[in-house]
């Protein structure tokens, strides 16, 4: 009789017993280990973090967080997503620790090393756990993709922005938010 090799599934307890050195996620209980971001990718990360935390003040609507954050989906999926909005009234999902729980609307700021990562895995999981939406930042060309993760969850239908249309980005989650990427990129 031949026994079944079982695949081991960490736990967010076994993340929180990693070193801080690294930048870690746990995604179907398995660990990836993200190398540091490019100066680009930071750019980019800060620009667009400003305008939205001035957004988000100015209107009262909630918190904007960044990495590194542990972003607790479930016990064995632990993301750290660029940018993180949580609304007001969601604001209990935000710990002292942690959040834990969906966030309205995640940032991944595209890198050579997760872009694969980002574009599938995370996608289909921030989907998965009620993100509303997500938005694919890519330095490199200067483009921005909008997911409406709570109509498409399979995220088939992105909203496409490039820098040389000079079109600003829009949001359904933060109404009225128009971001030029002059200021982003």
């Amino acid at each position: 009789m031949t026994m079944a090799n079982p695949q081991i599934k960490f736990t967010y307890q076994d993340y929180c017993l990693m070193p801080e050195d690294k930048r870690y996620e746990l995604m179907g209980g398995k660990f990836f280990v993200t190398p540091s971001p490019s100066v680009i990718h930071q750019r980019a990360a800060a620009n667009l973090e400003a305008i939205l935390r001035d957004f988000v003040r100015q209107n009262d609507l909630g918190e904007v967080l960044d990495a590194p954050l542990d972003v607790l989906l479930s016990p064995y999926d632990v993301v750290q997503p660029d940018i993180i909005f949580i609304s007001r009234k969601r604001s209990s999902i935000v710990t002292e620790a942690n959040i834990k729980g969906a966030p309205d609307l995640l940032v991944e700021v595209l890198s050579p090393s997760t872009r694969e990562r980002d574009r599938t895995t995370k996608k289909k999981l921030y989907a998965n756990h009620g993100v509303r939406e997500l938005w694919l930042v890519n330095p490199m060309s200067q483009t921005i993709e909008v997911f409406d993760l709570e109509s498409d969850p399979a995220g088939t239908a992105p909203r496409f922005y490039t820098r040389l249309a000079k079109e600003a980005v829009t949001s359904l989650v933060l109404d009225g938010l128009e971001v030029d990427l002059q200021e982003v990129f």
